[in-house]
C-alpha cells in the first residue's frame, strides 16, 4: 500500500509541477505578446501623431503661400492702378490681404520648425516693406494719373525681384522639412 501511496503522491506532485510549469510558460508568453502589442500600439500612435503634424505643417505652409499670393495680387493691382484725388479702395483691400498673411504666418510660427518660421518672417517683411513703399510713393505729390509702376519703375522691378527671391527661399526651406517628414 505504501507503494501505491508513493506512486499516487509522485503522480500528483508531477501533475502539479507540470501544471505550474505550463501556467508559468503561458503567463510569460502572454506577457511577451502583450508587451509586443503595446509597443506596436505606441508606434502606431506615434506615427499617427507625426502624420497629423506633417499634415498641419503642410496646410500651414500652403495657407501662408496662398495668403502671400493674394497679397501679391493686391500689391500688383496697386502698382498698376492710376490714382486720383478720390480715396483709394485698393489700400483697404491690400491691408486686408496683409492681415491675412499675418494670420497665416502665425500658423507657420506655431507649426515650425524655426528655420521655416524665419523664412516666412523674411517673406512677411518683404511684403510689409513693399506695402509701406507703395503707401509712401502713392502719397507723394506727383502725377497721380500715372500708375505707380510707371512713375517708379526701378522700385517696382526691385519689389518684384525681392518678393520672388524671398518666396523661393521660403519654398527651399520648406521642401526638406516636408521631405524629411514624408
Amino acid at each position: 500500500m505504501q507503494d501505491t501511496v508513493a506512486v499516487a503522491l509522485i503522480t500528483a506532485l508531477s501533475t502539479l509541477a507540470a501544471a505550474a510549469l505550463t501556467g508559468l510558460i503561458g503567463a510569460l508568453s502572454t506577457r511577451r505578446q502583450l508587451a509586443h502589442q503595446l509597443a506596436v500600439a505606441r508606434l502606431e500612435s506615434a506615427e499617427q501623431r507625426a502624420t497629423r503634424r506633417d499634415e498641419l505643417r503642410r496646410d500651414a505652409y500652403v495657407g501662408f503661400l496662398s495668403a502671400c499670393d493674394q497679397a501679391y495680387r493686391q500689391l500688383d493691382r496697386r502698382w498698376l492702378e492710376a490714382g486720383g484725388n478720390e480715396p483709394r479702395p485698393g489700400y483697404d483691400e491690400a491691408y486686408s490681404a496683409m492681415r491675412a498673411v499675418d494670420e497665416a504666418y502665425n500658423l507657420v510660427l506655431l507649426e515650425g520648425p524655426a528655420d521655416v518660421a524665419a523664412a516666412a518672417r523674411s517673406v512677411l517683411a518683404s511684403l510689409t516693406a513693399e506695402y509701406a513703399d507703395q503707401r509712401r510713393l502713392g502719397d507723394e505729390p506727383d502725377d497721380s494719373a500715372v500708375p505707380l509702376r510707371d512713375r517708379h519703375r526701378e522700385r517696382w522691378l526691385a519689389a518684384i525681384e525681392e518678393r520672388t527671391r524671398r518666396r523661393i527661399s521660403f519654398v527651399d526651406v520648406v521642401r526638406p522639412v516636408l521631405d524629411r517628414e514624408g
